[in-house]
């Protein structure tokens, strides 16, 4: 995943030259995504299946849009309007966009099946390159006897202080009491490697979901809902939004820069002061505060060599352009 800070670039849509104010005079939300297909909310609460004008489409769910209706139901995105963020996982083929605009990001994992320590950690470097606040949720804790060993794998995690939640998913009362508070008055991106009961929990927190993604599907003409679509959501009281996306296996960020690698690792900062150079990369640099911190136990080594692995990735695909 990659997460890029927009808000100081043109937005990659504008509006055509010389086209009429009055045209481009409604405002919305993405709310849902698939390909080119895009459903739009409007301030009064209505929607419009929507697409880009031009080939392009550089909208992602999450993004306040200008569009022209078209028909009844219907309309053209014209305009992006500037962005806080931009989510998107990228390898050395290719990058996919899939939310904008994101306050926190809801990594869900569970007991069973063993969840990925690599995977993990890059979500969490993806969204603190961003500003965003990550949040652990630790999913099917009914299965006591593997807790202890899930627990001992976030601690390295939980001692920089990101929140762990513990729940089951199969208890919803219990969901909406732990969860709810922690996600009003945000937008709130839910992500997960497939098998850890992401949809279970979707469900669990907005029992209608499974309904609007029926229709949302049929009003694509996309038939079956299938995993390659992305949706925003909003919760019930105390309220906030949730966006859900597609369970992944992979994760790749290799469109972050060497600084949005390092901010991605916020144990380094204070460590970083104390670097005699000020272009250090924490590899082998003599001097460097970041190794001093790693020598002295103050950094976890597999934190540290998560850091070294996408650092090098990223260094492999500049090399190869």
């Amino acid at each position: 995943m990659n997460a890029r800070n927009n808000s100081s670039k043109k937005p990659p849509n504008q509006a055509p030259a010389g086209a009429p104010a009055a045209a481009v005079g409604l405002e919305g939300r993405i709310i849902a995504a698939h390909g080119r297909h895009y459903t739009v909310e409007l301030a009064d609460g209505s929607t419009r299946k929507c697409f880009p004008r031009g080939k392009k489409a550089g909208a992602a769910v999450g993004d306040r849009v200008q569009i022209t209706p078209q028909g009844n139901d219907e309309g053209a995105i014209d305009t992006i309007l500037p962005r806080s963020n931009l989510l998107y996982r990228s390898d050395d083929m290719r990058s996919k966009q899939f939310a904008s605009n994101v306050d926190q990001l809801l990594i869900v994992i569970a007991v069973r099946p063993t969840f990925s320590d690599d995977l993990t950690g890059r979500a969490l470097a993806g969204a603190w390159s961003a500003g965003i606040s990550p949040l652990i949720i630790l999913n099917k804790t009914d299965l006591v006897d593997e807790l202890p060993a899930a627990r001992a794998r976030l601690a390295p995690i939980a001692a920089l202080g990101v929140p762990v939640i513990e729940l089951s998913a199969l208890e919803p009362e219990k969901v909406h009491t732990l969860l709810a508070p922690h996600l009003a008055g945000r937008t709130n991106l839910l992500l997960g490697q497939s098998g850890m009961g992401k949809s279970t929990l979707l469900n669990a927190l907005i029992p209608t979901a499974g309904a609007a993604t029926r229709e949302h599907s049929t009003a694509l003409d996309m038939g079956k809902h299938t995993t390659t679509s992305t949706r925003l959501y909003h919760l019930p009281a105390p309220g906030g939004d949730l966006i859900d996306s597609p369970g992944f296996q992979a994760f790749g960020l290799q469109h972050l820069t060497r600084e949005d690698i390092i901010r991605g690792f916020p144990e380094f900062t204070q460590p970083i002061e104390a670097c005699r150079f000020y272009n250090c990369t924490h590899r082998q640099e003599p001097g460097c505060g970041v190794l001093a911190a790693l020598q002295a136990g103050l950094i976890n080594p597999l934190r540290y060599a998560l850091y070294e692995r996408i650092l090098e990735e990223n260094l492999a695909g500049q090399q190869r352009y």
